[in-house]
């Protein structure tokens, strides 16, 4: 039976979860209002927790930051976080 995408997804999340002990192993994670990638950080902190007090460039860039390795490819994710960061500081030097 072929899997879908997210099905793919969430097996690759829970196999990384349960490296780190975050694992649920009946519970599909809620991806709307609390996806894996963003409160799965040792700390127990959620991302949002953290990026709702930063304007958008710097939130957007601890974010992928934060998600980096956990959801589709790391370096994608650094590369949008040095572009975000990239953005800022073009932002405060005008």
């Amino acid at each position: 039976m072929n899997k879908s995408p997210e099905d793919e997804e969430f097996e690759l999340l829970e196999a990384k979860q349960a490296v780190v002990g975050y694992a649920h192993p009946l519970k599909k994670p809620d991806v709307v209002n609390h996806p894996p990638h963003y409160n799965s950080h040792p700390s127990g902190i959620e991302c949002v927790q953290i990026t709702e007090h930063m304007g958008f460039c710097l939130g957007n860039a601890v974010k992928y930051i934060w998600r980096a390795g956990l959801k589709n490819d790391e370096i994608e994710d650094l590369r949008k976080a040095i572009w975000y960061i990239n953005r800022e500081i073009q932002r405060r030097e005008k």
